[in-house]
């Protein structure tokens, strides 16, 4: 790609190489992104086939395979390469065509790849036998010397993760959890999930043990604050006892003070001087 940028005046070329870098920085995590930096560098450079293919790729992992393939078909004319035609057939699956991607298979190109290449061009034809409801055959389709073989390549994990799930589809569930077993002895960069679709298999459930964590935590919280907030009610609030209504006082009179109110009540009468 260097070379190809070197034919570039200096600093066209530089900032081309920028949005390929961030193509392919962010082709995994964020396609949206990789695919807005490789119509930039389209822009500036649609004449150098590594931008096309590059462009290609972000389309492709965008989902756009329309555009990928009018991409990936440009860098071929260009380089008179073939080893983009497996994933130029699997843009023709992604544009609903399953039928033109099996036809590919059998293509003379086919022959020029690489062995990689090759394995990639079965992956595809596989995956458009399944695509057409044919389960059985996308079975026989992946099953080579490569998938016998037990060298380990990079394909090797995809090859075997593939199969395996192409005998769980027809329902050779035994043999599809030995395969997924197997991908997942050759999957040392871990680019299948072989580990869970064997604990699927197997019945086995993972947890969350930090999700956990993380709600015990939170419940801990929640019933520390319930315990702040009860404490602090029953601190404002004045509690009373109830008081009992006093009895009524009633007077007592004596005999004596009886004596003296009545002879004070004679002496107030007229007449009483005489």
């Amino acid at each position: 790609m260097r070379q190809e940028l070197l034919s570039l005046p200096k600093t066209l070329a530089e900032d081309v190489a920028r949005n390929l870098v961030m193509v392919a920085k962010l082709l995994d995590e964020d396609p949206e992104r990789a695919y807005e930096y490789s119509r930039i560098a389209l822009r500036l450079a649609s004449r150098v086939a590594a931008v096309r293919e590059a462009a290609g790729f972000a389309a492709y992992g965008f989902g756009k395979y329309s555009e990928a393939l009018a991409e990936f078909r440009a860098s071929r004319r260009m380089t008179g390469s073939a080893e983009l035609w497996p994933v130029m057939a699997d843009c023709e699956r992604g544009m609903g065509r399953p039928e033109k991607a099996l036809a590919m298979a059998g293509e003379p190109e086919v022959q020029r790849l690489d062995k990689a290449g090759q394995v990639e061009m079965r992956l595809v034809a596989a995956g458009a036998r399944r695509d057409m409801g044919q389960a059985d055959a996308a079975v026989v389709t992946l099953q080579s010397p490569e998938l016998a073989s037990n060298a380990v390549h990079p394909w090797t994990a995809r090859l075997r993760y593939a199969y395996a799930d192409a005998l769980l589809e027809v329902g050779r569930e035994d043999e599809a959890r030995d395969w997924f077993a197997k991908a997942l002895e050759a999957d040392q960069g871990g680019t299948t999930d072989a580990s869970d679709r064997l604990a699927e298999l197997d019945g086995v459930e993972f947890t969350d043990a930090l999700a956990e964590d993380e709600d015990e935590t939170d419940e801990q919280e929640d019933e520390g604050a319930d315990a702040a907030a009860d404490e602090a009610a029953a601190d404002s609030t004045t509690v009373t006892e109830p008081v009992e209504a006093a009895e009524p006082v009633v007077p007592t009179f004596s005999d004596k003070d009886e004596d003296k109110d009545q002879a004070k009540d004679e002496a107030a009468e007229p007449g009483a001087d005489k």
